[in-house]
């Protein structure tokens, strides 16, 4: 067990962390996409207002993996 955890150090551990960060972009993204769909269905004349508004949440999403991006850089 304890020469498992020896080798999860440095690059291999810190690519790991960066698959969980763009998993969880992947997911935001997903669920914003899923919400403006809903939202311009049910309000088809809102469609500009939502979609602005999942533009800003993507892109907020994005961001956080990029920063995770950032750490596995910081780490090695």
């Amino acid at each position: 067990m304890e020469e498992t955890l020896m080798q999860l150090t440095g690059m291999p551990l810190a690519l790991i962390g960066y698959g969980l960060a763009a998993i969880g972009g992947g997911v935001g993204v997903g669920l914003a996409a899923n919400g403006a769909t809903q939202a311009i269905a049910r309000q088809p004349e809102m469609y500009g207002r939502i979609f602005t508004i999942f533009i800003m949440g993507a892109a907020m999403a994005e961001a956080l993996a990029l920063i995770g991006l950032l750490f596995v850089f910081m780490s090695l």
